[in-house]
């Protein structure tokens, strides 16, 4: 074991205590959560030869359409997509909202400005790179209210006869909020649904998948999206994405993805489907160890004197775990902590850097098996006031500790506690 200072140790117990219940409760979700994978496996009859690969065209991979099942399953949709192809959860984002989005139609995001990266699929009018915007689809934002809240009164005002699909993205992403729980994404719904019964809800779900007992198509959702190197992909999962919900916005979304007429129908797995399969088998057990390193996470850094959110006795909807900083140095400590605790890359210094997709330059710990595996121990912020850093995931419970540890260590021998 590292050897941490006196005062970071004396945390740690306090803290230990201070969560013991909270962690304990996480458990009857797993359980809940794990079943339910479980039952939609065993309904529609996984078994190993549904592993095997395909190439080429790939028409008619029974593993791949089985996979698809079980994802609609688990997740109470009428479809589902769920590919290798995908490239990121942005990629898979692009593809849902390309796939039912036509010029002159507007999306109205009503929780806020959306991820950083989804900034340039957005885009702007005639910018010749194939934007929403390049293709003469409109934009339209709610920010939220000082509560953190939708802001209905502005949603109303701007929702128009040209409005299309509504977007919520669950996480806080980059913002000093709560995270949307299933039961606020329910309500805002219903709310929805009281505008105009038609409209298209799509709901970014990345970093949400399991860490409550229902998913957003549980609810009324009517198209889904996320990413195979987030939760649902269990840490095993190499790359890809899921888009679920109704069968007929999927099937609008397939044909972005490949082509109009082919759709879902084609498509080779290349070897990756016993990982996606296995992958999302594990997620549910693996989200609760994430979580579970989260309440640590927040109950560490409040004892050390910062703010965090959630707080360690804050109900979770997400993996990401925030935590507010007084100075940049404090905040590049931190993330360059994490990445010392890390199995791979452990040696790597990270770096703020104008990374692509980004406005301002980003600090990223990330010694992931999985490049870009943010169920896996990793953290990252933008260096920008305020400082605030994100943290997320964690394939094992002892891992996340040793992380936070790490990274109180670093501030602490850089004098910044």
């Amino acid at each position: 074991m590292p050897v941490f200072d006196e005062r970071i140790t004396a945390w740690s117990a306090q803290a230990d205590e201070l969560i013991d219940k909270a962690v304990r409760n996480l458990d009857g979700i797993v359980d809940k959560n794990q079943w339910k994978v479980i039952e939609a496996f065993q309904k529609h009859k996984v078994s190993d030869y549904h592993f095997a690969g395909s190439t080429g065209y790939a028409y008619n991979d029974r593993g791949r359409e089985v996979l698809e099942d079980v994802y609609a399953e688990v997740f109470g949709a009428e479809a589902a997509l769920v590919r290798p192809h995908f490239a990121s959860g942005t990629h898979t984002i692009a593809t849902a909202l390309f796939g039912v989005l036509r010029p002159g139609d507007e999306l109205l995001y009503i929780t806020g400005r959306p991820y950083d990266t989804l900034h340039k699929v957005i885009g702007k009018p005639d910018d010749g790179k194939g934007s929403l915007a390049d293709f003469g689809i409109g934009y339209g934002e709610a920010a939220l209210n000082e509560q953190g809240q939708v802001d209905w009164p502005e949603v109303e005002r701007l929702m128009n006869e040209h409005t299309r699909v509504i977007g919520i993205q669950r996480s806080r992403g980059y913002d000093w909020r709560s995270s949307f729980t299933i039961a606020d994404i329910e309500a805002m719904v219903q709310r929805i649904r009281s505008y105009n019964k038609d409209v298209i809800i799509f709901v970014d779900n990345c970093y949400g998948e399991f860490t409550e007992t229902l998913e957003p198509t549980q609810v009324g959702v009517d198209l889904m999206a996320g990413s195979l190197i987030k939760n649902p992909g269990g840490g095993i999962a190499e790359t890809g994405g899921y888009i679920c919900g109704k069968r007929s916005y999927v099937e609008l979304a397939s044909y972005r993805l490949t082509a109009p007429g082919i759709g879902g129908e084609v498509g080779a797995m290349l070897g990756t489907t016993r990982g996606i399969y296995q992958g999302l088998y594990m997620a549910p057990t693996i989200v609760g160890q994430a979580l579970k390193g989260s309440i640590y996470a927040a109950a560490m850094f409040e004892l050390a004197g910062f703010k965090s959110k959630p707080g360690w006795a804050e109900p979770r909807t997400d993996l990401i775990q925030a935590v507010s900083f007084q100075q940049e140095q404090q905040l590049i400590a931190f993330v360059q902590g994490i990445q010392r605790a890390a199995a791979v890359d452990s040696h790597v210094v990270p770096e703020p850097w104008d990374m692509p997709g980004y406005e301002h330059p980003v600090i990223m710990a990330a010694g992931t098996f999985i490049q870009g595996g943010s169920l896996e121990l990793s953290a990252d912020a933008p260096i920008r006031e305020p400082y605030i850093g994100y943290m997320q995931g964690g394939l094992t419970y002892s891992h996340v500790k040793l992380g936070v540890l790490m990274a109180l260590q670093t501030m602490l021998e850089r004098n910044l506690l």
